[in-house]
């Protein structure tokens, strides 16, 4: 399986398509298909019947979305930005925003 800089939880922008410059927080990450569920971004309708445990009808939710179209927002500057990694003094390694040099991973 590829590697990715994108982890659940993580808040990016998307950068292209229909949900240009939305953000939101990453529900799900679908590793086989290099997608990710980005929360209220490229939102569809689902017809579902009734069942048991809930009502029929018409049901909007999160869809996938490529993981080429999304880019980690700077903790500083609130921009798109590259992800590089660093190893800390106590020998961490952890994730910072190539533009400002601020740390991503608490």
């Amino acid at each position: 399986m590829e590697k990715f800089k994108i982890k659940k939880g993580d808040k990016v922008v998307v950068l292209t398509g229909r949900d240009k410059g939305k953000t939101g927080e990453v529900l799900r990450m679908m590793r086989a298909d290099n997608r990710v569920v980005v929360q209220g971004v490229n939102m569809v309708k689902r017809h579902t019947r009734p069942s048991a445990g809930q009502a029929g009808g018409i049901i909007e939710k999160e869809a996938g979305i490529h993981i080429s179209n999304v880019a980690h927002i700077d903790p500083k500057s609130q921009k798109p930005t590259k992800v590089g990694y660093r190893t800390l003094d106590d020998g961490r390694k952890v994730r910072f925003a190539r533009l400002s040099g601020e740390v991503i991973d608490a």
